[in-house]
């Protein structure tokens, strides 16, 4: 956010208003997908079958659950920040610390997700065909989720 180019005539505080009104509703795109995650993490272990988990999809659901925790935490944070420090007169560094706390909080998100593939892929078919899935999906998320954004903002320099 704060790489952008100002809008003709606006002023930096009309900007950090604009900037963090633009992170608030990313966020409230982003969050309920975490949260459901979670949520669907939280029942795994209760339900009928979890018995028969390996030592490996066990650990592996460990990481994407934990993971999914972090996620939680990090997107949920600028919120609060932004509780705490809204009548602080600072907006513009409320917006370079609830962007950070949100890259952070995809980043571990994407680490979940891939997890979560992994895991899933190979309860219902095999490790082998976990890892192609995963390493598949891994380069698609990574790639939407960082190459492309940063890649635009390389040639836009």
């Amino acid at each position: 956010m704060g790489g952008e180019q100002t809008r003709q005539g606006e002023t930096p505080k009309a900007r950090a208003d604009r900037e963090l009104i633009e992170l608030l509703t990313e966020l409230r795109v982003v969050l309920p997908g975490v949260t459901v995650l979670f949520a669907f993490l939280l029942a795994v272990p209760f339900a009928k079958g979890w018995s028969r988990v390996t030592t490996f999809q066990r650990d592996v659901f460990l990481v994407a659950f934990l993971a999914t925790g972090v996620a939680v935490a990090f997107l949920t944070a600028p919120s609060s920040y932004h509780r705490l420090r809204f009548r602080a007169g600072d907006k513009e560094r409320l917006v370079q610390t609830g962007s950070r706390l949100t890259i952070v909080g995809i980043a571990a998100f994407a680490v979940a997700l891939e997890a979560v593939v992994m895991l899933v892929v190979d309860f219902v078919l095999s490790r082998g065909a976990a890892i192609a899935a995963t390493a598949g999906f891994a380069v698609l998320v990574v790639w939407l989720w960082f190459g492309l954004p940063l890649s635009g903002r390389l040639r836009g320099r």
